[in-house]
């Protein structure tokens, strides 16, 4: 039997996106790359005439580039173990898959299967939030994680003593994928609720907020971040270029978020707010 195979290089701005566009048109096994994803479907078991539909409509809108193919089945969990190589962060933390070896070496290990849901510790911004929440202090703190796509960093919380995790998510995949993933790592404190920030309600406010999302969300959400943040309390953004800093940090000064720490990597930025 053979499958299609689609691969497409996108801004981590928009993968998220066309996973779940491809998904509707029948591709139901992907998997994350440095630049972008793969897809696939078996052949002639897919929505043609959609996909050319999602590629003529995104190649322009996120200049996104598609190539397809066709490949032999495959044992799909092996394709993916072969793929999938464990991310160590800092020489402090390994984030690694269930199939990978344990590493006791480490201070801190973040088990994740990602499926469909973005967040494995590959991609720049995540390595950058979990490198700099090993700065944070999160003991007995309440802990808010916006966008918490696989979960990997309201496990981070999890792991650093935080009291509790609020984490959340708009995207159906993540929700079930980061229930699976905070099972795997046995984070009894840490709750996922679909939603934004602007729909759910909270019980308190918060000593951390960490949001890795992209720019244009991360500035329409500041309002709402400053406001359920307690004050002399941090705030953790990523999901930005490194050219985005000076507009970041202006529309946070608006609300009395004050810029404490940068820090980037391969272009991509992520910088720690503190509220007055």
């Amino acid at each position: 039997m053979f499958y299609t195979r689609i691969q497409v290089v996108c801004s981590s701005d928009w993968a998220e996106i066309l996973m779940a566009e491809v998904a509707e048109a029948g591709f139901d096994t992907f998997m994350e790359t440095e630049k972008g994803f793969e897809a696939y479907a078996e052949q002639n078991r897919f929505d043609a005439a959609r996909l050319d539909s999602i590629r003529e409509k995104y190649q322009t809108k996120a200049s996104a580039v598609f190539f397809q193919d066709k490949v032999k089945k495959e044992n799909w969990n092996e394709l993916w173990e072969k793929n999938y190589q464990p991310v160590i962060v800092e020489n402090q933390c390994l984030i690694r898959a269930a199939f990978h070896q344990p590493d006791k070496t480490y201070p801190y290990e973040i088990v994740i299967t990602p499926k469909m849901s973005f967040g494995t510790g590959h991609h720049a911004t995540t390595y950058l939030m979990i490198k700099n929440q090993m700065k944070i202090n999160h003991q007995g703190l309440r802990v808010m994680d916006a966008g918490t796509g696989t979960g990997i960093l309201a496990i981070m919380a999890c792991k650093r003593g935080a009291l509790f995790v609020d984490a959340f998510d708009t995207d159906d995949w993540s929700i079930e994928n980061g229930n699976e993933n905070i099972q795997l790592n046995h984070c009894t404190n840490v709750r996922i609720r679909k939603g934004t920030i602007n729909s759910l309600t909270f019980e308190e406010p918060f000593d951390i907020i960490l949001a890795n999302i992209n720019k244009n969300v991360l500035i329409e959400e500041m309002p709402s971040y400053a406001r359920h943040l307690k004050r002399e309390s941090y705030l953790l953004l990523s999901g930005f270029y490194v050219q985005d800093i000076p507009e970041i940090e202006k529309i946070a000064r608006q609300h009395n978020l004050i810029k404490r720490a940068s820090d980037e990597r391969d272009s991509w930025a992520c910088l720690l707010f503190a509220k007055q």
